[in-house]
């Protein structure tokens, strides 16, 4: 896996003087986790969204502070809810040598011939798996390949799934990450069971947590 280098340095305004920081370019940040106190940070604004903006919540990225290396998981984004650009961060420091839990997220890929053949409708009831791993194991994202969903009751579980051996999935192995079900205007009894119970499911919300540092936002 490619490292990922973050350059930053010590940062000593916090609260609402944060916001003259924002203005000058400069990205507030905290690092936080294993064996140490919560850090103050700050980043080059511009180059350090281009490199967050491509990494997902198990993207391991190397944080420089001053000369001190730090590998962290980025467990928060806070945006200007009207601008869309990055305003603060938070970093969780990891040990390279523990296993860590991580949520990674599913990205759907392939065309599924029951869509093409029998107008199937695609339902995905999860959009991330829970696994542990090293940090440096960790996948940014998991691939689930649809090409086999071939006709109607075709589904995809978390059981079918294979992963690197290094990392072990916590969801759990009957859970239905997606299914191919009947149209919507066919007869309710042509719709198995299964089918009928995972259009009622509710698409998990997936929320990114982390510890916050009170600051004032633009």
């Amino acid at each position: 896996m490619e490292k990922v280098v973050l350059k930053a340095d010590r940062r000593s305004v916090t609260g609402k003087q944060v916001r003259a920081l924002r203005r000058a370019g400069i990205l507030p940040a905290v690092l936080y986790g294993h064996n140490m106190e919560p850090l103050s940070i700050s980043l080059n604004a511009h180059d350090a969204s281009k490199i967050l903006n491509r990494l997902t919540a198990s993207s391991l990225v190397t944080v420089d502070v001053e000369g001190k290396e730090y590998p962290a998981l980025v467990r928060e984004r806070q945006r200007n809810p009207i601008k869309g650009n990055l305003i603060h961060v938070d970093f969780q420091v990891v040990s390279l040598t523990e296993k860590i839990r991580a949520n990674v997220g599913i990205v759907i890929t392939g065309t599924a011939p029951a869509v093409k053949d029998f107008s199937a409708v695609l339902v995905t009831t999860l959009n991330e798996l829970e696994v542990e791993a090293y940090p440096q194991d960790l996948p940014e994202r998991i691939v689930v390949d649809i090409s086999g969903l071939k006709k109607i009751g075709d589904g995809i579980r978390v059981g079918d799934l294979v992963l690197s051996e290094k990392v072990t999935v916590l969801t759990d192995a009957d859970e239905m990450i997606i299914l191919a079900t009947a149209p919507k205007e066919e007869v309710l009894e042509e719709v198995t069971p299964e089918a009928a119970a995972v259009e009622e499911a509710a698409e998990p919300e997936v929320i990114e947590k982390g510890k916050k540092e009170e600051e004032g936002e633009e």
